[in-house]
């Protein structure tokens, strides 16, 4: 295996980490500045208002966003396997 080829292996995998980890962490972030922003407001500091939406708005994205997680780890194990078949690992 060349040193091209495997750098072309980590980097589509590094790509398809990224893209199918994006909807989760970008809907916590909002959600966990939204929760922020009423905190500062309401001067309200409790502990489970941090936590309970956010995990029940991460599980929602995860159930929306699960056929484009899959769809994007199939394309990349698609991708690995010909390269096993062709000979090219």
């Amino acid at each position: 295996m060349e040193p091209v080829a495997a750098y072309e292996i980590i980097s589509q995998t590094l790509t398809a980490t990224l893209l199918s980890s994006a909807p989760v962490l970008a809907v916590a972030l909002i959600v966990g500045l939204m929760i922020a922003f009423f905190q500062a407001l309401t001067q309200i500091q409790e502990m489970t208002l941090t936590f309970v939406p956010k995990i029940a708005a991460i599980f929602v994205t995860i159930a929306l966003s699960l056929p484009f997680i899959f769809g994007t780890l199939t394309q990349l194990t698609d991708r690995v396997f010909d390269l096993i078949v062709n000979g090219g690992v």
